[in-house]
């Protein structure tokens, strides 16, 4: 891990790949690649959980309690997140533009594909930007357009999702 520094501000990218119990390496030597070929200006900070990758060109912490976590979305100018309820609702929750990339099975990201199956649903909502690892540049060229609707609608889609996950696992 780089310093551990608390980087606060309207130019921090906050990068999430949740609290599961398998890696998610693929996203994260993606932004440590994208940083390095200074397609990433901005400051970046992730929770990395499980991963066992460690990132070389910017600052991450594995896990991280609610508030902290919180507190990092709440101040990031964009947030790059896995397909988790999760994430995808915090970021809701706090109108912030976010980049969605699924884990997937294929990869050992996840036990299944459900995954996809989310950052379809908030595809289609318009709230995000979802892509593949390898689109992340395309993503970042098109979140600059990306309106956010505010809270009132963001609840629904978090109910919308939350109702997904409850009839997809009953």
């Amino acid at each position: 891990m780089l310093n551990n520094q608390n980087y606060m501000g309207d130019k921090m990218i906050f990068v999430s790949v949740g609290t599961h119990a398998q890696q998610f390496n693929r996203l994260l030597v993606e932004i440590d690649s994208l940083i390095e070929k200074k397609l990433i200006k901005e400051t970046v900070y992730a929770q990395i959980g499980s991963s066992d990758y460690a990132p070389k060109h910017y600052e991450y912490k594995k896990f991280m309690g609610l508030i902290e976590f919180d507190d990092k979305i709440k101040n990031c100018s964009l947030f790059i997140t896995h397909a988790g309820e999760g994430n995808i609702g915090t970021g809701l929750q706090f109108e912030k533009k976010m980049i969605v990339v699924a884990r997937q099975k294929k990869y050992d990201e996840h036990t299944n594909d459900h995954q996809l199956e989310l950052a379809s649903a908030i595809k289609k909502e318009k709230q995000a930007i979802v892509c593949e690892v390898e689109e992340i540049v395309s993503a970042l060229k098109q979140i600059k357009n990306l309106k956010i609707k505010k809270t009132e609608h963001a609840k629904g889609i978090i109910k919308c999702l939350e109702k997904f996950m409850a009839d997809t696992y009953e």
